[in-house]
């Protein structure tokens, strides 16, 4: 056998073999679940919380906790959060609604916090919408905000396409999920490995209601130009906002992205005490000690 077949051959194999993996280990690649005892109980200061549980028709356990206003809600804010940890760490964000009089909604996907069930992006998608037509059942869809952090911004960005809700807001989107992991592998098949490829651009088109993304000039997972493309998407209805000198895990530590949300979501242009926000909060993947 010729030394260029038998290279060849070789490659091949060790082509096949990480694709092989890469389709079965991506699920440990894509999401960091931090997973909760059934008894944990959510606490925190000065926030006022009820815990749900909402059972889907395939038998999965989706948790979520919504947080209160202190005087009559507004509207409420469905919070969809990024593919690390649990609602029991995220929720310190929802001090940045509440404090406009808005309830926040936070959920865990499946096989995160509480929640159970075998994850994909078919089920992910059904749950979501589950959980939406609980909130219909509370308000109307006037007083409904859609926030998809990271991860999130694609599963909101479906949502909002097949449903019409007062607004949507996209914290680091990415046009593809596709597109953002090609960038670490741009030679493997992802558009046929990939079991999330999450086409935000595709769905952003149908979105009826007004579009806001924010993203950091210095986010280095997810480049601030995949959210300049996602802003010609559906231009008419989309207004892009830039964090100068925002990471893609920083941006509640910039006074910029504060004002930009009282901005969004109320008509008063009052000073913000930063106190009131997450400005302090310190988002991050590595795990607490207990």
């Amino acid at each position: 056998m010729p030394y260029w077949l038998h290279t060849f051959i070789i490659v091949v194999i060790v082509y096949i073999v990480i694709s092989v993996a890469l389709y079965y280990l991506q699920d440990y690649i894509l999401f960091k679940p931090e997973k909760l005892p059934k008894d944990f109980q959510f606490l925190y200061d000065n926030q006022e919380t009820k815990e749900y549980n909402l059972e889907t028709r395939d038998g999965a356990i989706i948790n979520g906790v919504l947080f209160k206003p202190k005087a009559e809600s507004k509207g409420l804010v469905l919070y969809l959060k990024g593919n690390s940890k649990s609602i029991k760490g995220w929720g310190k964000f929802a001090v940045d609604f509440t404090r406009y009089g808005y309830s926040v909604l936070m959920v865990d996907y499946r096989g995160f916090g509480k929640s159970t069930g075998r994850r994909s992006q078919k089920a992910i998608k059904r749950d979501l919408q589950e959980v939406y037509n609980k909130i219909k059942e509370q308000t109307t869809e006037d007083r409904i905000i859609i926030y998809g952090r990271s991860l999130g911004s694609g599963f909101t960005t479906k949502l909002a396409s097949i449903n019409n809700p007062k607004m949507l807001v996209l914290d680091a989107p990415y046009y593809s999920l596709t597109k953002v992991t090609s960038r670490y592998m741009p030679f493997m098949p992802l558009s046929v490995l990939l079991k999330y490829p999450l086409p935000t651009y595709k769905w952003l088109k149908y979105v009826q209601c007004p579009i806001h993304i924010i993203h950091g000039t210095n986010d280095k997972l997810i480049p601030f130009k995949s959210s300049i493309k996602l802003s010609k998407v559906n231009p008419k209805l989309t207004k892009l906002h830039s964090v100068i000198g925002g990471g893609h895990k920083n941006l509640n530590n910039f006074e910029s992205y504060h004002k930009m949300i009282r901005d969004i979501i109320t008509t008063k242009q009052e000073p913000i005490d930063l106190s009131t926000t997450s400005i302090n909060v310190i988002h991050s993947h590595k795990k607490s000690k207990k």
